[in-house]
């Protein structure tokens, strides 16, 4: 990867080193305007399935459960191919909903972009 993805709560405001700035959940972040956020895209054909999230229901105990079947899920995407050329042409800051900053679907993808297992959860 030419330039490390990086990852923000879609709550936090924008910052200039951001990036192409981009929402990967499949639900819309709870009381906020897309003028709000400031995305550049939405890619929700790249964020865990919808069984794998209610699954998870972001419990820490199974964090490293569904960050493997999440990873299984992302090796078989056409979404994260155009995430990876987004990547090679500038900055990119992936954007979640959740409150957990460490464990959250972001984490789990920008580590898996950035070839670092070991951040996955693993």
């Amino acid at each position: 990867m030419d330039h490390a993805v990086r990852t923000k709560r879609v709550y936090d405001p924008k910052a200039a080193g951001d990036g192409t700035r981009i929402l990967v959940a499949r639900l819309w972040a709870r009381g906020l305007t897309k003028a709000e956020v400031a995305l550049d895209l939405w890619l929700k054909d790249v964020a865990p399935s919808t069984e794998l999230r209610r699954w998870f229901a972001h419990r820490p105990d199974r964090w490293g459960d569904f960050s493997r079947r999440y990873i299984l899920e992302l090796q078989s995407s056409p979404a994260v191919g155009r995430l990876r050329s987004l990547a090679r042409a500038g900055s990119v800051t992936l954007l979640y909903a959740a409150r957990d900053r460490d464990r959250n679907e972001a984490a789990v993808l920008a580590a898996f972009l950035n070839d670092e297992p070991s951040k996955a959860g693993h």
